[in-house]
């Protein structure tokens, strides 16, 4: 079961791709909130060649960086909007395996919000995505 900051971090989600979104260049928003609590929104960046495209997950990610240090990741969620025709509604996406490694990079203890079989969502922890993660070296 959601938590009320979870549901708070899947409306900011929402809210910002619901604002932004561009068919076929912005689709994916997403939220996080930092450790420190503050709520840190992005949306993906798409382009032609497609290995230059930014996941919203990353741009969430290097704006808390940016704009206030890292605090790391309490939680994080992704959401995508409908291409126009489309049915359904915004919704809660996983993400991929990517986001899931620089997730994990930035705090091996974030709770990511994920779909649940068309049930409500629910949080687990990036390492439960993520078994055997990549590591360098003897780390």
């Amino acid at each position: 079961m959601l938590s009320k900051k979870d549901e708070e971090l899947i409306a900011a989600a929402t809210e910002v791709i619901t604002l932004r979104y561009r068919n076929d260049w912005q689709e994916v928003g997403a939220a996080m909130r930092t450790r420190d609590g503050r709520i840190v929104t992005g949306v993906n960046i798409d382009a032609y060649i497609g290995r230059i495209a930014v996941c919203a997950e990353a741009i969430a990610i290097g704006r808390a960086i940016t704009e206030n240090g890292d605090r790391g990741i309490e939680t994080i969620v992704a959401v995508r909007h409908p291409k126009p025709g489309e049915p359904g509604k915004v919704a809660v996406v996983s993400p991929c395996g990517i986001c899931r490694e620089l997730i994990h990079d930035y705090d091996a203890n974030a709770r990511v919000i994920v779909p649940d079989n068309g049930r409500e969502p629910k949080a687990v922890s990036v390492g439960k995505l993520l078994p055997n993660k990549y590591k360098r070296g003897s780390e």
